[in-house]
């Protein structure tokens, strides 16, 4: 089996996929985080589709090969909610499990309390759910979400170099333990150099091919969804009872260096409290890349979580 790719007329824009495998047993959809595009999904989606499952990954408007949205700026939440809605239309799927990376899963979440007849389960790799704010510890005026949250400060740091050198550089970072924090007088850029090796199970290959597909886009959406726009629902109607009904499985890193952050919510026990089934795995070395890093590993834990909620339609 091989991937196939396609686009779909969504929203007035050309939203690409990448899909492979028949939906004998159901739909798994693939939901990309930042730097992630479709191929950060490419381990997984063979591993369902093997297990009898249509493996579906698609570019966020303005990522990868899909389109960039005329007016970026306005970027809402509410627009990748109403694409995943377009997708699931467009491919006549009644209902489908949910997989999150990163930001990929808080739409996945926001789509499951919205819609939840359409939803099996939903998998998040790294991102607890939150429904309500906790207070926390500001975190240091370097941190790469603080920097990359004001405007213009990104494009003049990456502006300084490629885009293959940029992606490379953020591989780097967010593969640590760390929290890539900047100090004062440097910029997010400035954590690595080229002499810096990548990591391991990420090769100079697919290092192409992230930077080729970045370069159709450039990081301009990228930057409002997550970081510019990470407070606006673009006038979502939230129900009122934010509890989730649907299975959840959270996969996390020990090693992510988002474990680091004091927002880790899931140690706080509230997640527990606003989804009915949850099920946490931690895997002790997984990076924030773990879907990459441990491949077979992840792959076990998605299909022994959808096998064991089969679709009921």
């Amino acid at each position: 089996m091989e991937i196939e790719h396609r686009h779909l007329s969504i929203n007035n824009l050309n939203l690409h996929i990448g899909q492979i495998g028949k939906d004998e047993l159901g739909t798994v959809i693939f939901l990309h985080g930042f730097p992630d595009i479709w191929y950060s999904w490419r381990h997984q989606m063979v591993a369902v589709a093997e297990a009898g499952y249509r493996a579906i990954a698609p570019d966020w408007r303005g990522y990868g090969l899909s389109d960039q949205p005329p007016d970026p700026e306005n970027a809402s939440w509410q627009h990748l909610i109403s694409d995943l809605l377009g997708l699931f239309d467009a491919l006549s799927i009644s209902k489908a499990f949910l997989v999150g990376k990163d930001f990929g899963s808080f739409p996945a979440y926001l789509f499951a309390l919205l819609y939840p007849d359409r939803i099996c389960g939903v998998v998040s790799i790294g991102m607890p759910y939150l429904p309500i704010p906790i207070s926390h510890d500001p975190l240091p005026e370097g941190f790469y979400i603080n920097r990359w949250q004001e405007p213009g400060r990104a494009e003049i740091d990456f502006g300084r170099f490629d885009v293959k050198r940029v992606v490379r550089t953020i591989y780097i970072l967010f593969s640590r333990s760390e929290m890539p924090i900047a100090p004062e007088g440097k910029e997010i850029m400035d954590l690595a150099d080229l002499s810096t090796p990548l990591p391991e199970w990420f090769t100079e290959e697919d290092l192409s091919i992230y930077a080729s597909l970045y370069e159709k886009n450039g990081f301009t959406y990228p930057l409002q969804i997550p970081y510019r726009a990470m407070h606006n629902m673009g006038g979502i109607n939230v129900p009122p009872d934010l509890t989730i009904q649907v299975p959840v499985l959270l996969i996390k890193g020990e090693a992510d260096y988002s474990y680091k952050h004091p927002r880790n919510y899931q140690k706080e026990g509230i997640m527990q409290k606003y989804v009915r089934d949850l099920e946490i795995t931690f895997i002790p070395d997984g990076c924030h890349f773990v879907q990459e890093q441990l491949p077979d590993q992840v792959n076990q834990l998605i299909i022994r979580f959808v096998k064991s909620h089969p679709m009921n339609t």
